[in-house]
């Protein structure tokens, strides 16, 4: 009946996974050459989101060797990226992302 196929489509739609945080091939292989070039192989990359003032959420990016309690961790490309709960709430459905433009190299 008709009322059976709409429940089976939407148990199909919830089982797609989609990862919460994205981090891209291009991110993951920068993020790699850079722990490298600190020289310590378990540095991970951790992102968070600074409460902002006028400007609203400011990102930042820095190297981590703990995961601490909570904390989210994505890996690409062998590389892990952590993200604190707080964090979180406000990254998920983000991408993070690496470009290299006129504006010079960055994480976005």
């Amino acid at each position: 009946s008709n009322d059976q196929r709409q429940r089976l489509m939407s148990t199909t739609e919830a089982a797609v996974e989609i990862p919460l945080l994205q981090f891209t091939d291009a991110a993951a292989r920068k993020v790699g050459d850079l722990i490298r070039g600190e020289g310590n192989p378990n540095l991970m990359l951790r992102v968070f989101v600074q409460g902002g003032g006028c400007s609203g959420l400011q990102y930042g990016f820095e190297f981590d060797e703990t995961v601490q309690d909570g904390d989210t961790c994505v890996e690409n490309l062998g590389v892990k990226l952590l993200v604190d709960p707080m964090s979180f709430q406000y990254l998920t459905g983000a991408e993070i992302d690496y470009r290299e433009g006129l504006e010079g190299a960055q994480f976005v």
